[in-house]
């Protein structure tokens, strides 16, 4: 009798696999446009991010994460689906509604995205600002023309973000005080613009003022909750409230290490930046008190946000959400700060593909600690998935990531050896501990070859490829197995 009674046990448990858990935590997760690992806690002196800098004292920051992708539409597509542009084929911003990687309007059997999987088991998803490509997740052209169907299907109960007195997405992404922006066709294209008194003069302020209004009615409510909170700023134009720029204008700020362009295959010209209009002359490269000029602008930008992100996590103290919610921080890439004669992102190199990486898990990683572990923006949607243990786990490709929990809980010291990027024009790039290797892959056979210990610096001061041909073959064939069918 008791094997009868026991046998249906077993045969609904091998069919099934082990019940999962309840939803284990909530979920914030706050993506901020452009960050290169710029603050304090890592060595940024004076430091202009005190918000994240105390953050870091109860998670896991991630000294060496690189996104896949250094522009924001296809690395923001890695991130949600969890997917190697080498197998999906999203490189560019229109990765989500383009060519082969965009995504089904229909819902699939599996999920197509981190969202949509925590949709469907039970949570209720809000969206506020960039997330996906798109400033609010409706899909529109700069212009305003398009029909704003949703950029990440069957994703969000909410679409929150608000508009102010911008009135559309990419209104409020390149905005500027007082209802300005970019693209309203009245020749909007300053550098910067430091003018707005306080922070909801501003859209990044508004956006936090709605994070902490959905906080308080998660907090009633009791449900589980996935947060997507995506802040413009430090991303052109540089604007900022005057306070943050007055802050920033009165520290010492240095002009970039290595503002010569160095003799690389993998550089770009920096056309979004040099498009705005400026205070200095367009000189290439910048005079050297203008450098720093436009740092401090970033800066003072970078600065904004921070006091944002403070908001949010006061709110989320406040309402005793903290105690269930785990909360990552993310840069959708890096940003050449005028290192190499670079002003932006669209490069291979170091300083364009690594970009902050900060996971607070309550009760896990309550000590705190700065690690070494590579670590990719693919590793964040399987890290959450093990994580939360979300009761809906199927989704419609397979995960091309590596759950960081080991790394999380201090079990080990990395779960990967080398992290892959790439980018247009088959260039795919490989780093270890310690090197870079750039090259670019057709038909499975590489070409200029670049290879740069970043132990040394993180711009490409001098190309190793010939004189360490063992590190080359070795990280050539991971640039090989990452780009094969």
């Amino acid at each position: 009798m008791l094997r009868i009674a026991i046998l249906p046990v077993l045969l609904v448990f091998a069919l099934v696999g082990p019940v999962r858990a309840e939803n284990n935590y909530n979920v914030l997760f706050i993506a901020v446009d452009d960050l290169r690992p710029e603050l304090g806690v890592l060595g940024r002196s004076p430091s202009v991010t005190p918000t994240l800098d105390k953050l870091a004292e109860s998670s896991v920051l991630f000294r060496n994460h690189f996104v896949q992708v250094p522009t924001c539409g296809a690395s923001r597509y890695a991130l949600l689906t969890g997917r190697s542009p080498a197998k999906s084929d999203g490189m560019g911003n229109g990765a989500f509604y383009g060519g082969k990687s965009q995504l089904s309007a229909d819902q699939l059997p599996g999920a197509q995205s981190l969202p949509e999987l925590f949709r469907r088991s039970g949570y209720h998803t809000t969206l506020i600002g960039k997330i996906s490509h798109t400033a609010d997740g409706k899909v529109y052209a700069y212009n305003g023309k398009g029909d704003g169907h949703d950029e990440v299907p069957h994703a969000w109960d909410d679409l929150a973000t608000p508009y102010g007195s911008w009135k559309r997405g990419w209104g409020i992404f390149f905005a500027y005080a007082d209802g300005k922006h970019r693209e309203d066709g009245q020749g909007h294209q300053d550098l910067m613009e430091f003018t707005a008194e306080e922070d909801t003069d501003l859209p990044d302020g508004q956006m936090a003022q709605t994070a902490i209004e959905k906080l308080d009615t998660f907090s009633k409510s009791g449900e589980r909750f996935f947060m997507g909170l995506g802040f413009f700023k430090p991303h052109l134009p540089f604007v900022a409230t005057r306070k943050d720029w007055e802050a920033v204008d009165a520290m010492d700020i240095q002009s970039a290490p290595h503002p010569e362009k160095p003799e690389t295959d993998y550089w770009q010209n920096s056309g979004e930046f040099y498009r705005y209009k400026m205070a200095f002359p367009k000189t290439r490269p910048l005079a050297i008190e203008d450098q720093v000029t436009a740092r401090k602008a970033y800066l003072a930008c970078a600065r904004y946000t921070d006091r944002q992100i403070g908001k949010v996590l006061a709110a989320l103290h406040k309402t005793g959400l903290d105690k269930s919610t785990i909360v990552v921080v993310w840069g959708d890439h890096g940003w050449h700060l005028g290192d190499s004669q670079v002003w932006g992102k669209h490069t291979s190199q170091e300083r364009a593909l690594n970009s902050p990486l900060m996971i607070h898990v309550p009760g896990m990683t309550d000590q705190g600690r700065i690690t070494s572990a590579l670590a990719e923006t693919l590793d964040i949607f399987p890290t959450l998935v093990d994580l939360c243990q979300p009761k809906f786990a199927k989704t419609e490709y397979p995960l091309d990531g590596i759950s960081q929990v080991p790394v999380l809980k201090g079990e080990k010291d990395s779960v990967r050896d080398a992290a892959i990027s790439f980018w247009s024009g088959g260039q795919v790039s490989v780093r270890d501990p310690q090197y870079r290797l750039i090259t670019r892959m057709k038909g499975g056979k590489p070409s200029g070859i670049e290879l740069y210990d970043i132990h040394e610096s993180a711009d490409p001061l001098k190309n190793l490829a010939s004189q360490k041909p063992e590190i080359v073959s070795k990280l050539l064939s991971k640039a090989k197995d990452a780009t094969k069918p």
